[in-house]
């Protein structure tokens, strides 16, 4: 054997390694301000906008990500007119009834109680509820349910900032289920 080809593995692995190592001295940046960005404080003053505020209010008509507007008003006119007009989106599985079996006891049993009777544990601290059995609540559409949740009635304030619509959906469904089961388990 040569001595070349018994040198080659070793030259090989000393390269690899000489290459593999850290640089010493750091290279030079061609756009400093690309890498490092000057960052202002939200509420600092910022000299590059037209109000000199960094914080800037949304274009008018924009809508946040995952939100859909809803086109009612909190009445009882807009509640008649969207339990004509809306319908429940989600379509009825055994997963959606779990939770919105779920999200009914976190948000709703509290004061209507698990089989929607108006029998909820703080039930005698407040004005009963109306019972899901009940005539009136019987015949309420699901949009109208849905208004209800969104807005408030009565006494019962509106859950629009701590439910999704799809999380209200979801309940509405339970609630449906309820309203027929007579408030059998």
């Amino acid at each position: 054997m040569s001595l070349g080809r018994r040198l080659l593995p070793a030259i090989l692995c000393a390269t690899s390694v000489a290459a593999c190592s850290a640089p010493t001295t750091r290279g030079y940046e061609y756009m400093p301000d690309m890498v490092y960005s000057v960052a202002y404080d939200s509420f600092a003053p910022n000299p590059n906008t037209r109000d000199g505020l960094t914080l800037q209010r949304p274009v008018k008509g924009t809508i946040p990500r995952g939100f859909m507007p809803i086109h009612y008003a909190a009445t009882e006119a807009e509640a008649e007119r969207a339990g004509r007009e809306l319908q429940n989106p989600v379509v009825p599985t055994a997963r959606t009834a779990v939770e919105g079996q779920m999200l009914f006891e976190t948000y709703c049993a509290v004061c209507h109680g698990k089989r929607g009777l108006g029998d909820g544990p703080i039930s005698g601290k407040i004005p009963t509820p109306p019972a899901y059995t009940s005539t009136r609540v019987r015949e309420m559409p699901a949009g109208r349910l849905f208004h209800v949740i969104t807005f408030g009635s009565g006494r019962m304030p509106s859950y629009a900032s701590q439910l999704s619509q799809r999380d209200r959906w979801l309940i509405v469904a339970h609630v449906q289920g309820l309203q027929h089961a007579g408030g059998q388990p």
